[in-house]
């Protein structure tokens, strides 16, 4: 397959995403050929560890291929969505839980499924130019592939300021909030990978040593403050507070879906404590297999990428807490992303 590169190159099984000119956005076939070559690997003795890399200066991943989500959704197709997610997830969750060191390189932006791809494995390295971010709640989607697992842990409030606004991580701040574990400078990636082929040994990995800016460190009080409680609270306490945080996040806020932003409060509310990364897919799959039909999913990729008018006409202004229960309610038997 052209957009992705996958083979065993000495003691590593190798995974590169392949689409540099879409930002390697991941595409249903990718995701599943990422699938398999695991599937394959996890009893093949000629591969101790397995690495995943890019091609391109611009993105690891910038997230899933939506136009194909869009185009059916738009014909009515709401089961294309629900087998794309499904199967996204089921492969989130074999990362999270693969018994072979899995090391993941992630440079430039890392986006809705390159979290999912680069961000739940053992070893997460990132490099001077890393941009990680949810931006789900813009196109009316709630944080997912796992990603409202690592909102959920990361330090006070940041989760609930990361899944609401989109904010971006830099590398510093990607490490603090649990999304990466090292910062390599890109130059010496290739020796790296190198070593790691050649050793099949995860101790090839260096230390992160070099001492990073944290600017989201430097907020971490306002946020405490303001993105506690439902999202009309949310909103009622930015829009008292002064300051360019204040008014950059309100920003945010009035342009995402609320229907997503207030799912989304919910559900990192019920996944504090919890180390599962299938409770939180689980609770994910909820929202996206009724988000196309029920959501605002169609119109928010409509307005963000397909017309690009920026003036999404959300289905809610206020979100009843019966509204937020309705669309994470437990799904029918016959829909879940849980394999047989």
């Amino acid at each position: 397959m052209s957009d992705i590169d996958i083979r065993i190159t000495g003691r590593a099984g190798r995974i590169t995403l392949a689409r540099p000119k879409a930002l390697n956005s991941l595409t249903y076939d990718m995701a599943m050929a990422i699938d398999a070559a695991l599937k394959d690997w996890a009893g093949d003795d000629r591969v101790a560890l397995v690495v995943i890399d890019a091609e391109g200066d611009k993105a690891f991943c910038a997230g899933g291929d939506i136009q194909q989500l869009y185009d059916h959704g738009l014909q009515g197709d709401y089961a294309f969505g629900q087998t794309f997610w499904r199967d996204e997830y089921r492969l989130n969750a074999r990362l999270a839980e693969y018994t072979k060191p899995v090391v993941s390189f992630m440079q430039g932006f890392v986006m809705g499924g390159g979290v999912g791809v680069g961000c739940h494995v053992a070893h997460r390295v990132v490099d001077d130019s890393t941009q990680i971010a949810m931006p789900e709640c813009g196109i009316g989607l709630v944080p997912d592939v796992g990603g409202s697992l690592l909102l959920a842990r990361a330090p006070g409030r940041l989760g609930a300021y990361l899944g609401l606004t989109a904010a971006r991580m830099g590398p510093g701040d990607a490490i603090r909030a649990g999304f990466a574990d090292r910062h390599v400078p890109r130059a010496d990636w290739p020796a790296l990978i190198a070593r790691l082929e050649e050793t099949g040994d995860i101790s090839a990995l260096p230390p992160s040593t070099q001492a990073l800016e944290t600017p989201l460190a430097d907020v971490q009080a306002q946020i405490d403050a303001a993105f506690v409680g439902p999202l009309d609270q949310i909103l009622t306490r930015l829009e008292g507070m002064e300051g360019d945080f204040a008014a950059s996040a309100l920003k945010a806020l009035r342009r995402n879906s609320p229907l997503a932003m207030a799912a989304t409060l919910e559900m990192l509310d019920r996944l504090d404590g919890v180390q599962d990364i299938r409770t939180a897919l689980t609770l994910e799959y909820r929202f996206t297999a009724r988000a196309m039909e029920h959501g605002d999913f169609l119109e928010g990729i409509r307005a963000q990428i397909i017309d690009r008018d920026r003036n999404p006409q959300w289905k809610h202004t206020h979100v009843t807490r019966d509204e937020v229960q309705a669309i994470l309610a437990p799904l029918p038997r016959d829909l879940t992303f849980e394999e047989e």
